[in-house]
Formats: C-alpha cells, sequence, structure tokens
C-alpha cells in the first residue's frame, strides 16, 4: 500500500486548495488542458474499469495488442516453475489541446516476485535525467526549438524475452478453458525485470541505425549533426519521447521512420512529460507540477490544510 494510505488519512477543510490557486495567467487552450488531466477519475481494478464501456473498451483494446504481439501461449504450469501474478493499469492519454485522446489500459506482470538466475537475468536499463530535460528545454526555449512529443505504444512488447517466464492468467481473461492455466510469456511485458533492458537495446538498435550517436553522459540522449551544421535530438523515458532541434525537416523525417519501426503516436508539441505540464509562450517554457502536487495532497487528505 502506498504510505501514505498506511499513515492515515487527514482531513481538513479550514484552507480550501481553491483559495490559494489560480489559472487567471493560462491561455484559454491551456487551461483547457489543465482541467481536463485533473477531471477524469481512473479505475482501480479491472472490475472498475468493466462498469465504464470506455474503460472495457481499452482493456479489449489492450488484448487484441497481446495477442496480435504473440505475447503468450496458454499451457500447463511446469512442477518447477511459479508464475508471477499481474495487475491492469489505468492511464488516460490527452490531445495537445487538452481533449481525451484515448482511454489507456496497460496489462503488468508482478516482477517482484520474480527470481534471479531463475526468471530473469540482467535487468539494468537507462532513465532520462530530469536534469538533461531541463537542459533540453532550456535549449528549446533559448534556440526557438520545436518540441516534439512521441508515444511508443505497447512499448515493452516490441523486447524479446528470453527467459522462461510463467505469469497467471489476467483478471477478466479467465474462461473455463483456461482453468488452472497460466500464461508462458514470449515476448516482455511491462512490470518484468528484465522488459526495460529488453525494449531499450531494441530502441538503441533502431536509432543508431538511423545514425544517431548516443550520450555517454545519459544514455537515453541521442544526437545527430546534419552536414548543414543542424541537429536533430531524440531522449526517451520509457514509451515516451521527445524530439528536438533546428532541422524540421529531419524530425519529421525522423517521425516517420520511427513510425516504420513502431507503433507510434505523434501527441504534437511537448504538454505532459514525467508528471510536469510544460506551456509554452512567446516569453519562454513554464514547467509546472501542479498535477502531480494537488494528486499527493488529495491522496493524503491535505487538500484542506495550511500552505506554506
Amino acid at each position: 500500500m502506498p504510505i501514505a494510505w498506511r499513515k492515515g488519512v487527514r482531513s481538513c477543510t479550514q484552507h480550501p486548495i481553491g483559495n490559494f490557486i489560480s489559472y487567471d495567467k493560462l491561455s484559454p487552450t491551456f487551461r483547457a488542458f489543465t482541467s481536463s488531466i485533473t477531471e477524469i477519475q481512473v479505475p482501480q481494478n479491472i472490475q472498475e474499469a468493466f462498469k465504464y464501456p470506455k474503460w472495457k473498451a481499452a482493456v479489449d483494446e489492450e488484448v487484441r495488442a497481446l495477442e496480435k504481439n504473440g505475447t503468450w501461449e496458454i499451457t500447463d504450469l511446469p512442477r518447477s516453475k511459479k508464475p508471477v501474478g499481474c495487475k491492469w493499469i489505468f492511464t488516460v492519454k490527452y490531445k495537445a489541446d487538452g481533449n481525451v485522446d484515448r482511454y489507456k489500459a496497460r496489462l503488468v506482470a508482478k516482477g517482484f516476485t520474480q527470481s534471479y538466475g531463475i526468471d530473469y537475468q540482467e535487468t539494468f536499463a537507462p532513465v532520462a535525467k530530469l536534469n538533461t530535460v531541463r537542459v533540453l528545454l532550456s535549449l528549446a526555449a533559448n534556440l526557438d526549438w520545436s518540441l516534439h512529443q512521441l508515444d511508443v505504444k505497447n512499448a515493452f512488447l516490441n523486447g524479446d524475452l528470453e527467459e522462461e517466464v510463467y505469469m497467471d492468467i489476467p483478471a477478466g481473461l479467465e474462461t473455463t478453458s483456461n482453468f488452472n492455466k497460466v500464461c508462458r510469456l514470449r515476448k516482455s511485458l511491462y512490470g518484468l525485470k528484465q522488459s526495460p533492458r529488453a525494449w531499450f537495446e531494441r530502441f538503441t538498435k533502431v536509432v543508431k541505425g538511423y545514425g544517431f550517436v548516443q550520450c555517454q553522459s545519459d544514455h537515453t540522449l541521442f544526437v545527430k549533426h546534419f552536414p548543414e551544421g543542424k541537429l536533430a535530438i531524440i531522449i526517451v523515458y520509457v514509451d515516451d519521447i521527445i524530439l528536438t532541434g533546428d532541422h524540421e525537416e529531419k524530425i519529421d523525417l525522423l517521425k516517420k521512420l520511427l513510425t516504420k519501426e513502431f507503433e507510434i503516436k505523434d501527441l504534437g508539441n511537448l504538454k505532459y512529460f514525467l508528471g510536469m505540464e510544460i506551456a509554452r509562450s512567446k516569453k519562454g517554457i513554464a514547467v509546472s507540477q501542479r498535477k502531480y502536487v494537488l494528486d499527493l495532497l488529495n491522496e493524503t487528505g491535505m487538500l484542506g490544510c495550511k500552505p506554506a
């Protein structure tokens, strides 16, 4: 359980948060975006999701993607093996204007039950450093570079699984035909300890094939210099990708190339990344963690506590 829940919930309404937060300085479109990412309630489990057609459709879409990819095969569990559990995670993807792009359901393996040397080996995969992201935002603001965001659909399913891993039948997919059976995983899945490594190795191989050079101080950053003195930059955090640079034609070409390799969703201009809301105007770029802070206050029952 989250530590905030274990400590119990405080209840206080003496200082309503509405008295201390204002959206007056935001543009109408960005104000719509900030309100939309706060309004929609996300299901906590599969039973709750099945009550709403949009979330049920999202689950069905995820299952189709898993089956199309050949992620697993149904089989009996060998005596010497122990299956890992799994759970459903639900999120909402937004368009640049704040409208809902799609409701996303993701099946995640409970990788914490895996045993080293049995169902996983190497696990290390780099993640983008926050300082690197901030430097890119600064460069984009000062040099007037555009910032594009891409989302890789089912990114981890692109990684090949070398180890022998078995998983319980996902909740909501149990039938009489698969009773007392398990899933033998053929492709990596979100939550498995080795999945980030498998996906990142595949992504790195593809990007290097396009002539990008991997940065040594931050391995999630890839740079390509062009003969005319211009450059394009990629930074990746799991399945979220930021593209920037001063060569728009090459950036557009890179989007097309990546689309050939992976199932890519172009999210337009960068708006929301790693819990940061990013607003841009002629004056520069403003970064806020408004939603993250409000979610934290709400979880701990402190939305009405006195701010300092």
